[in-house]
């Protein structure tokens, strides 16, 4: 039976042990597991209805055509399919994040779309189930089914059942921040899914699989004991090891620009005076940096000074998935 038109809202998250590379692309399975800080104040909002006349996609205000229209419309699809449902539906997103530049709205949008959506189809799904449906939508929205700390599963089965995301810690547990430098809101010239398909021609890459149970369990003893310094480390060296494989790979592959490795340069130097940051960047030029709340302004101040910033944001643990009305 169809629900009525529900909205739903998802906050992006930021990978600290990363998710970079597919075991299978057809249900975004990933490589390895990774773990993830949900942000607040930056996220998707999506509503969906069922019984229109056609199938229609709105992004923004405006409605939607193309590839971004597509991806959103074969969601939809799967999402009827499983709920054995043939009505056309009309589907709208709203999101506070740039798309397209490495600010995780993808993770976002799919985490809202499988909430909305699946409810809207008649469906009542538990987190777990949710959490799975998300990440055939975009891997990384998995995580942003839940607030706080989070952990994506790599799983273990063909069809992906057991690749799901769990909360580590709530968004209440663990006073941090994440201050993010915006070095550029151009949409990115490879897409995240193209330099994963890269990142396997790297020589690099096996040891990135190799290594990552380790970069995991150390993330997670460091969460649970609240360990900052601990849980930054790895994060950075996470990022790092990332970034290194996709320069190694056939065609070679480089997010950042040159206000980016400065950013880097700066929270080094910070970090020699006593400033309490590590650094973290995804699939694009934006540098993320997690610390001490205490700290935050700090950074803040010193990142906006430096040329190709173009805006510095502060965000603290943001909440799970809300569904509306």
């Amino acid at each position: 039976m169809l629900g009525a038109e529900t909205t739903a809202r998802a906050n992006v998250n930021v990978a600290l042990v990363k998710y970079w590379g597919k075991r299978d692309s057809a249900l975004n399975l990933p490589a390895t597991g990774s773990i993830s800080l949900t942000l607040d104040g930056l996220g998707v909002e999506a509503t969906c209805a069922f019984g229109a006349e056609s199938d229609r996609c709105i992004i923004d205000g405006d409605a939607a055509a193309g590839p971004d229209a597509d991806r959103v419309l074969r969601f939809v699809d799967m999402v009827r399919t499983e709920a054995r449902v043939d009505a056309r539906a009309r589907v709208e997103t709203r999101s506070s994040v740039p798309k397209g530049v490495g600010l995780a709205s993808s993770a976002a949008a799919f985490a809202s779309l499988a909430a909305a959506v699946s409810r809207a189809a008649g469906m009542r799904l538990e987190a777990p189930a949710l959490s799975e449906l998300a990440r055939r939508g975009s891997g990384s929205a998995a995580r942003s089914i839940f607030g706080g700390f989070v952990e994506w599963h790599r799983g273990e089965r063909a069809d992906g059942r057991d690749s799901i995301a769990e909360p580590l810690l709530a968004p209440g547990d663990w006073d941090v921040r994440m201050v993010v430098a915006v070095t550029s809101t151009a949409r990115k010239a490879v897409s995240s899914g193209e330099g994963m398909r890269r990142a396997a021609t790297s020589p690099l890459y096996p040891a990135w699989v190799e290594t990552a149970e380790r970069d995991l369990a150390e993330a997670r003893r460091a969460i649970a004991a609240r360990d900052l310094d601990a849980v930054g480390l790895v994060a950075e060296h996470s990022a790092l090891k990332m970034h290194a494989i996709g320069l190694a790979a056939r065609p070679p592959l480089l997010y950042w620009r040159g206000a980016t490795v400065d950013c880097i340069h700066r929270v080094w130097a910070l970090r020699e005076e006593g400033v309490r940051g590590w650094v973290t960047i995804d699939a694009g030029p934006q540098v993320k940096v997690l610390c001490d709340p205490g700290d935050a302004g700090r950074i803040a101040a010193a990142l906006r000074e430096l040329p190709g910033v173009e805006r510095v944001l502060t965000c603290g643990p943001g909440g799970g998935v809300e569904v509306g009305a």
